[in-house]
């Protein structure tokens, strides 16, 4: 199958070893992976800020761009974006009178699945330890981002995932249907409510007993790993409790096992601020490589 990969804005900019370990379990299972040039923001943050006017040529660009595309699906780490290209991109095009735009966005929109439920229910994987040879020797929780659980129903698709990768020791998080308070522009808006959310889901974190955090969303990661790291949240080692995205466990093997230490940091290349792997340039460490080796 040939899969087209979506990274999204922050995967691209901050995260690109997620993109990076999405493409190492799509092309370990024997699937060709394409980067279609062109590709920028979903228009997530426009819509959900009201600007529909300024989200309009965002959502031209992204369906022109997976319109010319040669795929069969496209795949991104990312629920909240995936949600925003079904439940927003039609939305904001007929709301400026384009209804072939619309249809077009809903036939992108048709064959785009987030990475999980890509996994589950197109691949047919539900055992990662047997079928991707996923390894991750650490103790680990869940937190379930809002779009994934509310608007793509993705239930426990993620979590099972993770579960079932050897050598992990999977942790309850108490209370994770509640919002960790990022909500995009939410967090800048209302900071003293999203900081008081945070704290909440620190405290659950710690409740777990786990050393990591994971889930399907980097900007929800980035956000509690952010709080955990002012409050320099430690696990009982002394080591900071970091967070993580689900794919970078999958991707984890005996043989290349991802090894966590260090602070959390975003794996944005020191000498190209801004721009993540995908600009070009593979072989430039990024700050993540130089603590998660």
């Amino acid at each position: 199958m040939k899969i087209a990969l979506f990274a999204t804005c922050i995967v691209d900019a901050m995260y690109p070893r997620v993109a990076k370990a999405t493409v190492d379990i799509l092309e370990r299972l024997g699937h060709e992976v394409v980067f279609p040039p062109g590709q920028a923001c979903c228009s997530q943050m426009h819509v959900n800020s009201g600007y529909l006017d300024d989200a309009l040529p965002v959502v031209r660009n992204h369906v022109k761009t997976f319109t010319q595309a040669d795929y069969d699906v496209a795949v991104a780490p990312s629920g909240s974006c995936v949600a925003s290209i079904g439940h927003q991109q039609p939305m904001v095009a007929r709301t400026a009178g384009d209804e072939g735009l619309a249809r077009d966005a809903e036939e992108v929109a048709g064959r785009t699945y987030e990475l999980a439920q890509l996994l589950t229910d197109v691949l047919g994987v539900t055992d990662a330890a047997a079928q991707l040879d996923s390894w991750f020797p650490h103790t680990v929780t869940y937190h379930p981002s809002c779009h994934g659980m509310r608007l793509l129903r993705l239930g426990d698709r993620q979590k099972d995932l993770v579960r079932s990768v050897s050598g992990l020791q999977y942790r309850e998080l108490p209370y994770a249907d509640e919002c960790c308070g990022f909500g995009g522009t939410f967090s800048m808006k209302n900071a003293e409510v999203s900081g008081a959310m945070a704290e909440e889901k620190i405290e659950h974190v710690l409740a777990s007993g786990a050393d990591l955090v994971t889930g399907g969303d980097a900007s929800c990661l980035m956000h509690i790993g952010g709080a955990m790291s002012r409050r320099g949240i430690v696990t009982s080692t002394g080591k900071p409790v970091r967070t993580l995205h689900f794919a970078e466990i999958l991707a984890s093997t005996r043989e290349n096992p991802l090894e966590v230490d260090g602070p959390v940091e975003l794996s944005i290349p020191g000498d190209r601020p801004g721009c993540g792997s995908l600009c070009g340039d593979a072989d430039v460490p990024t700050a993540t490589e130089e603590t998660i080796r």
